[in-house]
């Protein structure tokens, strides 16, 4: 009896071995090179796992099944599916490098540190890992805007290190997107997916897969159009994926808050050739004050059809349309001296909106992106894309300006505004060895064609009211109409003024390279350089404005170095990157002290912008701390300052600043995000504005901000799956008139903001309770500007995922 247990029980074991076979292998790229971090799943499972430094796996059979599908998937490579059996192992897998297209959506549900991401093909437009890339830049994950229950861009945003709002969006014709300050310099939201993508209007998260923020003069990978000096801001949105799967979310909150959105992919085919995704959402929400609301609705359909193993074809469009108040923003004069210097001389009622809700801008928008992948060979890829946006502001743009003493006059204008752009890009990606040498290329054309209509009337005065919101009756020479802030009113005065009737058209040609050159495994340079013509034509509803049309050339070079001390987990980098701008001529009076007198054209050389950085970065103890920590020096040659007539191109503008950011996962279900950056931004030399010289730009923000998020989810026990989070944002106070010295100073005071979550989720279904500005803090923005910011608030979502 003894003997046939112990055969049943040997024989039960060598079963079980059977049954969850171990699975081992190595996964590398075409050089021969270990791919760490590669998600290895079996298909149609949760099981799976990732290689380690040595691009090993291990993983155990999940059946005993004869033959099991396990895919390979690693972002910027293309993903990998292979067929085992019950004698394979030692598996040797090789990934090929590929645009950023199904492999980047794959779910990986092995991912720890879900606050970081460790590779971005956009950036340095090649499949590059962070810690081998010279420029920094910063990534809001999606699990960071879930783990938030973010519903709205500017948001989203302050999880980027350096990154302070000034404005948010107007929905004015042109630019009226919200505006923020990087390393010192003003920059809008105006590329998604890698090329220009215009809004004026706002921007719903919920069709956002994640947010890059790059860092610096970026003109060389992406001209200057839609990047300034201080770096750009690129929003990459969701796309189709290999499986079937989505989620419905609802939510509710304070100021009447509401939310639905949709997330649905399946694919066509039974080989999932073809992948359709829709995301789909509509928000509304009240102001904190008196008056005023926003309605905002997506439709974002995507597909991508995988023709072969060489031609993948995609393409995604997104829909959306904003109805909404204009935030209240106090303009404060810049041509007399203020009698009030802070908020507690001005005494306004921050919850007075002096505005009405009959008045409002709507935001039509539309954006599209066609892309054709083809792997020409095993190292050479083709990425061709054509995209474009049409963007319109309708409505009412109304602001109020400090016009005398405390007192506020509204100013309101009839928009009626389209901006149209078209891109072309054609990028030629390679990955080869000269001898022993690694090159990873790409190689570039680029051309923007760029159109702004506008049939908008002018401005007319409205009324005037005081910081509390009472109107106060003035003379008819003040040019006000004494009217109440109504459509009605604004209908009446504005039937009569005269409207634009302009159709703005310029474009630009561009071709670039960038190379990445391993000196040794260890060692890397990264060189770059592009030609960019720009082509302005003027307005081609004005024969007068043909003496303002120019064509005007440049080059715009980079270069960078990264040494890894130890491979893949710290690298010291430096880069030296370039920016330019190119100014528009002005028609301006031959003597200024004569507006109305003989006038002539007024034309500017280009803007020049030159970054020096160092720094170092990590990826330590197995992905679990990432950290980036930089110092950098731009100098802006040639600054145009100024407005109109007194425009001046004689500055010389300095901004440096450290900024150090941290992603870590310290133990399993805890997640850390947190950052804080210097900036230090001073106009040098100006020689028509020596009152500016050692003063620090307007458009800077704050010299000091920070932030930080905790999000821990219970692994075991009777509180498994529960979660909470916790964090802050602040910044240091801010002179918002600091560009206008002879007006005097306006301090916006520091502050520092602090949220809390709780939540519940498992496979299916997901619950959230959300606070914001817990202590109820009273703080402002602005751009020569209040606007004051929301109190406390809560939110509530509930998600369920199929």
């Amino acid at each position: 009896m003894k003997r046939i247990i112990t055969t049943f029980l040997i024989l039960f074991t060598i079963n079980l071995i059977a049954q969850k076979k171990q699975l081992t292998g190595v996964v590398q790229d075409n050089n021969g090179l270990p791919l760490v971090g590669v998600t290895v799943m079996f298909k149609n499972t949760n099981k799976g796992t990732q290689t380690n430094i040595d691009g090993y796996f291990e993983v155990t059979q999940p059946s005993k099944a004869a033959q099991q599908t396990l895919v390979f998937s690693y972002i910027g490579y293309k993903t990998k599916t292979i067929t085992i059996n019950e004698t394979s192992n030692n598996l040797k897998i090789i990934l090929f490098e590929g645009n950023e297209l199904l492999s980047e959506v794959v779910v990986d549900t092995n991912r720890k540190n879900k606050f970081s991401r460790k590779e971005s093909a956009y950036v340095a437009k090649l499949p590059l890992k962070n810690i081998e890339n010279a420029q920094v830049y910063s990534t809001v994950t999606n699990q960071l805007l879930v783990s938030q229950s973010v519903t709205s861009f500017e948001e989203a945003l302050k999880n980027t290190t350096g990154v302070e709002k000034l404005w948010s969006s107007t929905g004015r014709s042109g630019d009226g997107a919200g505006y923020y300050s990087i390393r010192g310099f003003s920059v809008q939201p105006q590329l998604v997916n890698g090329v220009p993508g215009i809004t004026n209007g706002f921007i719903n998260p919920d069709n956002v897969e994640r947010i890059e923020v790059i860092k610096g003069p970026s003109a060389t990978l992406y001209g200057s159009t839609v990047t300034s000096y201080g770096g750009l801001i690129n929003i990459v949105t969701k796309k189709p994926y290999k499986g079937t799967g989505g989620n419905i979310t609802v939510g509710g909150g304070s100021f009447g808050f509401k939310k639905l959105t949709v997330d649905l992919n399946t694919n066509l085919e039974e080989n999932e050739n073809i992948s359709l995704r829709l995301n789909a959402g509509y928000q509304t929400q009240d102001s904190f004050q008196d008056a005023g609301f926003r309605k905002a609705l997506f439709l974002a359909p995507a597909i991508s059809y995988k023709v072969n193993n060489r031609l993948t074809l995609n393409f995604n469009y997104e829909l959306s349309s904003t109805d909404q108040t204009n935030q209240t923003f106090l303009f404060l004069n810049r041509g007399a001296p203020l009698t009030f210097k802070n908020l507690a001389e001005l005494n306004y009622d921050r919850n007075k909106s002096l505005t009405n809700d009959d008045i409002s801008i709507k935001n039509p928008n539309q954006n599209y992106r066609g892309e054709i992948a083809y792997k020409i060979t095993d190292n050479w890829s083709s990425q061709t894309i054509v995209a474009g946006s049409n963007t319109k502001s309708k409505g009412y743009y109304t602001y109020l300006y400090n016009v005398q003493n405390d007192l506020f006059g509204l100013y309101a204008q009839k928009t009626d505004a389209s901006t149209n752009t078209l891109s072309l890009q054609q990028n030629f990606t390679g990955d080869f060895k000269l001898g022993s040498v690694r090159n990873r290329v790409v190689v570039g054309i680029d051309y923007l064609d760029s159109q702004i209509i506008d049939n908008g009337s002018g401005y007319r005065g409205i009324n005037v009211v005081n910081p509390q919101g009472q109107l106060i009756p003035v003379p008819p020479a003040f040019g006000f109409a004494n009217l109440p802030t109504t459509r009605a009113s604004l209908d009446s005065v504005l039937a009569n003024v005269d409207r634009s009737n302009s159709d703005i058209n310029q474009n630009v040609l561009s071709g670039y390279i960038s190379d990445v050159v391993n000196i040794l495994p260890q060692l890397s340079v990264m060189a770059g350089v592009r030609y960019d013509r720009f082509n302005y034509k003027g307005d081609a509803n004005d024969p007068s404005d043909d003496e303002k049309e120019f064509t005007k050339s440049t080059f715009s070079p980079k270069f960078g170095i990264v040494y890894q001390p130890i491979l893949d987990q710290l690298s010291v980098f430096a880069n030296y990157q370039n920016g330019f701008s190119y100014v528009n001529p002005e028609r301006v009076p031959v003597d200024i002290s004569n507006p109305n007198g003989a006038t002539k054209i007024q034309s500017y050389d280009l803007e020049q912008a030159n970054q020096l950085e160092f720094g170092i970065k990590t990826n330590l103890f197995n992905n679990k701390l990432e950290t980036s920590l930089s110092y950098y020096s731009i100098t802006v040659e040639d600054k145009v300052m100024g407005f109109g007539a007194s425009k001046q191109q004689d500055a010389t503008v300095k901004s440096k600043g450290f900024e150090l950011e941290v992603n870590a996962n310290p133990i399993n279900g805890l997640n850390l995000r947190g950052g804080i950056s210097y900036n230090d931004a001073k106009v040098t030399e100006s020689k028509s504005r020596p009152d500016l010289v050692d003063k620090r730009l307007a458009e800077a923000g704050p010299e000091t901000s920070y932030n930080f998020w905790a999000d821990y989810k219970f692994q075991d026990g009777i509180v498994k799956n529960l979660g909470l989070g916790f964090g802050l944002n602040g910044a240091s106070k801010y002179n918002t008139m600091v560009g206008y010295p002879s007006v005097g100073d306006f301090y916006l005071p520091a502050y520092t903001i602090f949220n809390a979550s709780i939540y519940y989720e498992v496979d299916k279904f997901r619950i959230s309770v959300k606070g914001n500005n817990l202590t109820d803090k009273e703080y402002y923005t602005g751009w020569s500007t209040i606007t004051p910011q929301a109190p406390r608030a809560f939110l509530g979502t509930v998600s369920y995922k199929f």
